[in-house]
């Protein structure tokens, strides 16, 4: 092929070939139905990360034979593995596709609503020097203890951290100093007896939300609470913020996973979405396999509530023995 005048020629290596180009086509066009994806998803998000067909038949509402077929769709390009046991056959995600399943269902499908929605930033960090060193000075006489180009490097990087997913800049200021202030604090928070717990998923926008306001709501000043995602959303889930209203919580926003928010916490919690954190001595580390609620129903979002409400009676019994829960 003769390249156009005044265009830079085509270089093949620097696309996929032709035949990965193939089978990834296959793969994701055996994905593009809607009623496979949410049959995938509640199959990740399962207790077991297993699902029959009576299973699946009963959440999509369609006849069995209509859901082995989609399920075999699924298994023909290797996304799900089955196995028969007595009169039912059990699907499960493959190895190979857990973490491509991982990163479709948490960034991936909440990305593609809040694009619908999304207004481009506003400015950059550049705009608002003058005003995050304002943020700074203030921050540095409130933790004198901490210097004062480190208090400033925290504000510029909170600052960051958020732009990158920030729908609007109209708030941002406000919600990395916010941030900033958090990070400040765990920094240099001395031991007082109190448990710090930090749960973690990957948008940091559904369920580790839900779970540090459950566990809040409950302990109150008797526990310091932290959430944070490894790649925070712009938002918090539609469908969550009827649930963090009913506690209270009305100024949630996603942040990012940092190592100090690691090193402050006793207790860390990630919620069952495959994310990972730093791993330090001395920490107590849970995995929750808990649905996601960010494409879930209102329905499946309550029940999703009333999981995490009992893992949190539970870690709470734990950590406050003392503490008088209410009825559930």
């Amino acid at each position: 092929m003769t390249a156009v005048e005044g265009c830079a020629p085509a270089v093949e290596s620097h696309a996929l070939g032709a035949d990965v180009a193939a089978s990834v086509a296959t793969a994701l066009k055996a994905l593009a139905d809607p009623l496979r994806l949410r049959m995938l998803s509640f199959i990740a998000t399962a207790p077991a990360a297993e699902a029959c067909v009576c299973d699946l038949a009963a959440l999509t509402d369609v006849s069995q034979p209509t859901v082995s077929h989609h399920l075999k769709v699924l298994r023909d390009v290797g996304v799900l593995a089955s196995e028969r046991r007595g009169t039912w056959v059990w699907y499960r995600i493959t190895p190979g596709y857990r973490a491509a399943t991982t990163t479709l269902l948490e960034s991936f499908a909440p990305a593609v609503l809040d694009a619908a929605h999304r207004t481009p930033v506003l400015g950059g960090l550049l705009d608002v020097d003058e005003t995050l060193d304002h943020v700074a000075e203030d921050l540095a006489r409130e933790f004198p203890a901490v210097a004062r180009d480190a208090v400033q490097r925290v504000v510029r990087e909170s600052y960051t951290a958020l732009a990158r997913s920030a729908k609007v800049s109209a708030h941002l200021v406000p919600l990395a100093q916010r941030f900033a202030h958090q990070r400040l604090t765990d920094l240099t928070r001395e031991p007082d007896g109190r448990p710090q717990v930090l749960f973690l998923c990957v948008a940091n926008a559904g369920r580790s939300q839900l779970a540090a306001a459950l566990l809040q709501h409950y302990a109150g000043e008797r526990v310091v609470v932290r959430s944070a995602g490894s790649a925070p959303a712009a938002t918090v889930h539609d469908g969550v913020r009827g649930a963090l209203a009913d506690l209270a919580v009305t100024e949630a926003f996603p942040k990012p996973l940092t190592d100090d928010a690691v090193r402050a916490a006793d207790v860390v919690v990630t919620m069952g979405c495959g994310d990972v954190c730093p791993v330090l001595p001395g920490k107590r580390y849970e995995d929750w396999q808990v649905g996601d609620p960010a494409l879930a129903s209102p329905a499946g979002i309550a029940a999703i509530r009333a999981d995490i409400d009992a893992r949190i009676r539970g870690l709470l019994r734990d950590l406050l023995p003392d503490l008088e829960l209410p009825d559930a």
